[in-house]
């Protein structure tokens, strides 16, 4: 187990919030997004934040006594803090500077100084000889740059932090690390190996510091939906006690992974709008990806229905979806067209029949392929020989 309690800093519900209001279409959530938000800054003193958000943006209006006042709060503690460590460095050992350089690095991180963080913890970090500490500073160098939406902070220091627990890293770390690694890979759209860690990590989830339980089973659900095969489903997500303890708490997650593997097509498709605007797009982690997930999963409900027979109307189709024949039509002749569905729609009749690829011609074809690609590389190559 981690030797020491991982403090929840930067506090990652200040941007969530910050997103809220910043986007125009989320007004209904304004009101308590605006609230917690600076009742976040305001605990947490963070003045370098509020600065640069109100500089930046218009969401929240400059209180400049406000900010004065968590101003004069840094400075008072920032001096405590240096003067500790000059004490340490002067007097004490090792472990008692690497003590004081680490809680000044958390305060910068707390209140928000992105460039002042970043240096002291690495400063920490240089200073550090423990493992299991110094695996903690470089997940707080993470945390801060999903904080700031700094991806090249996170890719590099989720590089370091996986080399340090390949060293030795217990396995709490272990596992905090799968959940920070497939929450960045769900804000890059990469949802099947984000799902596959979050999943490994439903039973052992610690991570309370970057996300709660809760949200943490909703992303967990919601990428794994997608991904998973029917079977799998069943097994890994609908029996999962995890996430049976957390579905009277987020209904909608329970109406949309039951009515799709129970194909409730109609209740599925209001599952999934109302998933749409309650979780994704509120979501700064998932609201870039909410059209395609939505596209996706519809894509998902059409192929696992039309896999089930040779033919069937459209009218039926339309009535097992519970929308229009129209959208319907135009739905499936977009998707038909992309190629993302096997089937053809014949609309004299008003019927979509189903056109399973061969195995046998799809192994022919790619065998013709590489075959192709084999022979332009040994020309190539003669050319160059000769």
């Amino acid at each position: 187990m981690a030797d020491e309690v991982v403090l929840p800093i930067p506090n990652l519900t200040v941007p969530q919030n910050l997103f809220v209001l910043s986007n125009p279409a989320l007004k209904h959530l304004h009101e308590n997004a605006r609230k917690d938000l600076l009742a976040a800054i305001k605990e947490d003193q963070m003045a370098p934040y509020y600065k640069s958000i109100t500089a930046s943006s218009s969401v929240l209006p400059l209180d400049k006594a406000f900010l004065a006042q968590m101003e004069k709060a840094n400075e008072e503690e920032l001096a405590k803090l240096d003067e500790r460590l000059a004490e340490a460095q002067k007097i004490e050992g090792e472990s008692e500077i690497s003590d004081a350089l680490k809680a000044r690095a958390n305060y910068l991180t707390r209140i928000g100084d992105k460039e002042k963080s970043l240096e002291a913890q690495n400063l920490a970090l240089e200073k550090t000889p423990g493992l299991g500490s110094r695996i903690d500073i470089v997940l707080t160098i993470v945390r801060i740059g999903f904080f700031f939406s700094d991806t090249d902070v996170v890719t590099k220091n989720m590089a370091k932090a996986e080399k340090l627990i390949d060293e030795g890293g217990d396995w709490d770390r272990r596992n905090r690390l799968k959940v920070y690694n497939g929450l960045h890979l769900l804000s890059i759209r990469q949802f099947k190996r984000g799902g596959e860690l979050l999943l490994d990590a439903l039973s052992t989830f610690t991570a309370t510091e970057l996300l709660s339980y809760n949200d943490f089973v909703a992303l967990t659900v919601i990428s794994n939906t997608l991904t998973l095969k029917r079977v799998d489903l069943k097994k890994k997500i609908i029996a999962a006690p995890e996430v049976n303890q957390v579905l009277p708490e987020i209904p909608v997650l329970g109406d949309l992974v039951k009515n799709l593997y129970e194909c409730h097509y109609d209740k599925f498709f209001v599952a999934l709008a109302t998933l749409e605007q309650t979780h994704l797009i509120p979501s700064r982690i998932l609201s870039p990806h909410a059209r395609y997930y939505v596209r996706e999963m519809r894509i998902l409900a059409y192929s696992q229905l039309l896999e089930s027979y040779r033919s069937l109307t459209v009218e039926s189709l339309a009535g097992a979806f519970g929308v229009s024949v129209e959208f319907v039509d135009s739905e499936l002749s977009r998707f038909i067209a992309n190629g993302r569905l096997h089937a053809s729609i014949d609309k004299v009749h008003g019927i979509v029949e189903t056109t399973r690829p061969s195995l046998k011609n799809a192994q022919y074809e790619q065998v013709i392929k590489q075959g192709d690609v084999l022979l332009n590389e040994v020309q190539r190559l003669s050319k160059v020989l000769y």
